[in-house]
């Protein structure tokens, strides 16, 4: 059920995140973490704290984990330029689907964009190996130029390759992060999934139109709303 009286109008296009909201990508961030780990002689790293970590943009996560593991600020560069080959490297091995996704493409009829915190090249490459990223019109991810989510860039870049004012489009996502965003850039309504990350932080405590379990439950939201 929705948590929000809904708009008045259904959207004219979504908004999609990728981790944590379309695919379950912990396992490749673990397994990037860890090889960095080896390959500069640093500590192990924990899933636990990773599923609690990721979300805010690859850098924030380096230097979390960094700062975890008691590196001095000055190893970064080092990891971050290591951390970034490995995953590179291993995008997708460990990532599944989150189940209801694949379901869900055929029945939004509207124009999606992806739009994440992941680079460019590995968010088209992950969504293209998972059999997704034709169903998306525009994928925005990390690039030059742009400030990563919980800042509106990202999303006024999709709107604008998608044709759509913000105030016509719902985000959907996974976390405080996405619907921070939402609200920056002016999107109508902001959905967040049940099962995704959120920082380690129950997701039901931050204000959405709906929390959803399954993607395709999606459009029970906007049934016999006009168009």
């Amino acid at each position: 059920m929705p948590d929000r009286p809904l708009p008045l109008q259904r959207p004219q296009a979504l908004l999609i995140d990728l981790d944590g909201t379309l695919v379950d990508t912990v396992g490749d961030f673990v397994a990037a973490l860890q090889a960095t780990g080896r390959e500069l002689d640093l500590g192990p790293t924990d899933p636990a704290w990773v599923r609690q970590a990721i979300g805010r943009g690859g850098q924030r996560l380096v230097q979390g984990w960094l700062a975890r593991l008691g590196a001095p600020p000055e190893r970064f560069d080092a990891a971050w330029a290591a951390y970034s080959a490995h995953y590179a490297a291993i995008n997708g091995q460990h990532a599944r689907v989150f189940d209801g996704v694949h379901e869900a493409m055929p029945l939004l009829g509207l124009p999606l964009a992806c739009v994440t915190n992941k680079p460019q090249g590995n968010a088209e490459a992950l969504l293209r190996q998972l059999g997704l990223r034709d169903a998306f019109a525009v994928v925005v991810g990390q690039q030059p130029g742009l400030r990563p989510k919980p800042h509106p860039d990202a999303l006024l870049r999709a709107c604008e390759g998608l044709g759509m004012a913000p105030a016509q489009t719902w985000m959907l996502g996974d976390s405080r992060n996405d619907a921070e965003s939402a609200a920056a850039a002016g999107c109508a309504a902001v959905v967040l999934m049940t099962y995704g990350y959120n920082h380690g932080e129950p997701v039901h405590e931050v204000p959405a139109l709906a929390h959803l379990d399954r993607l395709d439950a999606l459009p029970t939201l906007w049934r016999g709303q006009g168009g």
